[in-house]
């Protein structure tokens, strides 16, 4: 996979990145691969590693009394990481998976410093990158507490189209704050969107 073809792609959503910015951060950055169902963070691990997705995806969920709760899903050109075990030194509240066999671009946060004290467009980058993930988080947040169980699943199909494809049922069920069996009616009804 072509790591500057992606960070091309990637600087269109948030905002792109000198040819000397790209190259370093490729330089400081490996190319990995997980197999579906590898968890690489663990809860009340301190983890400094994120993984922009070059193929695949991955999910971000707790465990709540044995329960799995999936928080959030990433897909290709898009970021995963423990966020608060990433920028707070803290231990991490979430588990971090793969859904399916993935490739990465991993780097730790002490490339993100190096290249942000150094590129003012990485800066850019990685505050456009931190405001979208606290966006989307916050959207969630907002989908499930005011939104019915039916509204929910339709703004994530709106959002991700072939979520389904790709993500178990269960998984969905449990970030839409749900149980199987009520998203199971909510899929059975007709014209869904």
């Amino acid at each position: 996979m072509d790591s500057e073809k992606i960070l091309d792609e990637i600087g269109e959503i948030y905002t792109p990145l000198s040819t000397e910015c790209k190259q370093e951060f490729i330089a400081c950055s490996k190319i990995k691969a997980f197999k579906r169902g590898e968890v690489v963070i663990r809860e009340k691990q301190f983890s400094k590693k994120a993984y922009l997705i070059m193929k695949g995806c991955a999910r971000a969920y707790y465990l709540k009394d044995g329960k799995d709760i999936s928080d959030w899903f990433t897909f290709e050109n898009q970021f995963m990481a423990s966020v608060v075990s990433f920028f707070s030194d803290a231990p991490s509240p979430h588990y971090v998976e793969f859904v399916e066999d993935s490739v990465v671009l991993e780097f730790s946060k002490d490339t993100v410093e190096k290249l942000s004290s150094k590129h003012h467009d990485f800066e850019r980058f990685i505050s456009k990158v931190v405001t979208e993930t606290m966006l989307g988080l916050c959207e969630r947040l907002y989908t499930i507490q005011f939104n019915k169980a039916e509204d929910r699943y339709k703004h994530l199909l709106n959002i991700y189209p072939d979520i389904t494809q790709r993500i178990p049922l269960t998984h969905i069920a449990s970030y839409l704050g749900i149980t199987l069996e009520t998203l199971s009616r909510i899929r059975g009804l007709k014209n869904p969107i």
